[in-house]
């Protein structure tokens, strides 16, 4: 069975898009992959976009979500980035916060150690759903 993912923060236009860009692009079809914004904003950060792009993930066509209860529902993993109880809990999910700064408004120098970090915690996630 594939694994579904959900990757939440408020704005669905940084951290859970990163995360979810590193998670299909490493991943695949390995994993189902997941996001939403409990706020989601019009559109991607457009820093976070090039960020990504520089370690050859295109995550620019992508688009923020409203977080549903479907979308936790159907997900086996609920990640969460800084939305505290604006996301929904149900028993029996896995939840993990994640506590990353946000990049909302930060410069592109700010926002490469918070893409770095992303994968890496991407990267323990794949190992420990041994997909």
């Amino acid at each position: 069975m594939t694994p579904t993912v959900l990757f939440v923060c408020v704005h669905n236009a940084g951290r859970s898009q990163m995360a979810a860009g590193f998670l299909q692009h490493l991943a695949g079809d390995r994993v189902e992959v997941l996001s939403a914004g409990s706020q989601p904003k019009n559109e991607i950060n457009p820093v976070a976009v090039d960020a990504m792009a520089e370690v050859g993930v295109d995550i620019a066509s992508a688009q923020p979500k409203v977080l549903t209860d479907t979308a936790v529902q159907q997900a086996d993993v609920v990640i969460t980035m800084g939305c505290g109880d604006a996301c929904p809990f149900y028993p029996g999910k896995r939840y993990e916060d994640w506590a990353l700064d946000d990049p909302a408004g930060q410069g592109i120098e700010a926002v490469r150690p918070i893409r770095d970090e992303i994968r890496r915690r991407v990267e323990d996630l794949i190992a420990g759903l041994g997909v």
